[in-house]
């Protein structure tokens, strides 16, 4: 049996990492996207101050991750979710709820005291892949 790693550094619709990593690696048959922020693909800038706004921003980041690896979030198997201030969980859980259509995968969430380039909310996922 061969393994095997690939890692994928840019996908269409998705912002370019901010740092040294992938934004989505496939191995031993899953899918493991990293944490996503609320930055709008084409600024690479936060699309604004707002939980609703960034929680949105990162879903439709997330969502073009899975659809560049030819997967949906009726694919994701786990979740976790960052806030800066857990009195936001309330708002973020009705927009994960939203977009997800019904698919409740295994999930997580933490306060932290901070997240990358000022940014309220992150949420990373893992998915089992189709390829």
């Amino acid at each position: 049996m061969t393994k095997s790693i690939a890692l994928y550094e840019s996908l269409p619709g998705a912002p370019k990492a901010v740092g040294p990593y992938s934004p989505a690696v496939r191995a031993g048959g899953m899918a493991f996207l990293s944490g996503q922020v609320g930055l709008d693909p084409e600024t690479m800038q936060l699309v604004g101050p707002g939980i609703e706004e960034q929680t949105k921003q990162v879903l439709k980041n997330l969502a073009a991750v899975l659809s560049g690896l030819g997967l949906s979030f009726k694919d994701v198997a786990k979740a976790t979710i960052f806030l800066t201030d857990l009195k936001n969980f309330q708002a973020v859980n009705a927009i994960y709820g939203e977009a997800l259509g019904g698919h409740k995968p295994a999930r997580s969430t933490f306060q932290v005291s901070a997240l990358p380039l000022g940014a309220i909310v992150e949420i990373e996922m893992i998915a089992l892949d189709r390829a």
